[in-house]
């Protein structure tokens, strides 16, 4: 599953681990991605979509329908 949100577009961001004596190796800051599944009433079907935990609570606020018309205007399929 690749890490990035179908609303928001967060993705990973990349930076360093630093040990304890000061050696830096490279490493990956994941978003909280989650597969979520909800009832979308226009189309009578259920879609899935791939949302960071930011995102799921944005589709709270704003709706379904409103977020699908979002991720739609970038140019994703849903």
């Amino acid at each position: 599953m690749s890490a990035h949100c179908q609303l928001t577009g967060r993705k990973p961001g990349f930076g360093n681990s630093i040990s304890h004596s000061h050696r830096r190796t490279s490493r990956r800051f994941d978003p909280n991605i989650q597969r979520k599944r909800y009832w979308l009433e226009s189309e009578g079907r259920h879609i899935r979509l791939t949302l960071s935990a930011k995102g799921i609570k944005t589709v709270d606020t704003i709706g379904v329908e409103a977020a699908v018309a979002r991720i739609r205007a970038r140019g994703e399929k849903v």
